[in-house]
């Protein structure tokens, strides 16, 4: 009778991963990938953005970096510009959003200015980087579908990939392939599509480490733009979580106070 019993839990569990649509299992290993990423808190981090054109001319800019979590939407951050001077001042403010498009101000101090970035501008390049401002906002679930393509490997590491597609119809993309570490769940390559549906940027992150004993951030994240030749280093260095940040330090107001 044991016997019988272990056949019949082994054929049910099997039926129910093929019963698995490729939707689902999608969607699945999309909310496990954010439920692993949730509870840190807030954190503040050091970044330098490495821009290269398609002639290998660089110009290098020093960043800070905040950001906080909100329970029952998407995350609050604020990315300041320190150098180089003609760029010193900048910054962007994000509110993500679960199932509504972000509300994104950036400051400009020369004109001592804080400029709303419509819905319809999301898709545009970030201060002449290879990152739209969408790219720049928290990576919800529910901002995209979601449908299972393969098991892979990639760079030795056992990995699904993932396709999601989109809900806003500002986005920039038609849809975009994610390589997610099977054992960590974090995402190690991510191709973007345009509305073209043609290969646009591909995006890969480097030197992972874990903070808290849970939480994995990338030290390195390059995105390389296919059809323009040009491309973007953000590294991040001197993460502190749980700093006690507060909603209060990330309002349209505070932008013009920041030094």
């Amino acid at each position: 009778m044991k016997k019988i019993l272990i056949a019949l839990m082994v054929a049910l569990t099997s039926f129910n991963a093929l019963a698995e649509t490729p939707e689902e299992k999608g969607l699945a290993i999309a909310q496990e990938a954010d439920r692993r990423d949730t509870g840190w808190g807030d954190f503040q981090a050091q970044m330098s953005m490495l821009l290269k054109n398609r002639h290998g001319e660089e110009s290098l800019r020093q960043m800070r970096v905040r950001s906080l979590e909100v329970e029952g939407d998407g995350d609050k951050s604020l990315i300041v510009f320190d150098e180089p001077r003609d760029v010193k001042g900048t910054a962007l403010l994000t509110f993500s959003h679960k199932v509504k498009d972000d509300d994104q101000w950036l400051y400009l101090p020369a004109l001592k200015r804080v400029k709303r970035i419509a819905s319809r501008n999301k898709s545009g390049p970030f201060m002449g980087s290879e990152f739209a401002f969408e790219d720049l906002a928290s990576q919800e679930v529910e901002k995209y579908t979601y449908k299972y393509i393969r098991d892979d490997v990639l760079d030795g590491k056992p990995v699904f990939i993932n396709e999601r597609y989109p809900v806003s119809k500002y986005s920039g993309y038609t849809r975009q392939l994610v390589w997610v570490d099977k054992a960590e769940y974090i995402p190690l390559k991510v191709e973007f599509y345009d509305r073209k549906n043609a290969l646009l940027k591909t995006l890969t992150f480097k030197g992972y480490k874990q903070y808290l004993e849970q939480y994995w951030r990338a030290a390195e994240m390059f995105m390389e733009n296919h059809q323009t030749g040009k491309s973007t280093l953000l590294t991040w260095k001197d993460y502190k979580f749980r700093t006690g940040l507060k909603d209060s330090d990330f309002t349209r107001n505070s932008l013009k106070r920041i030094r």
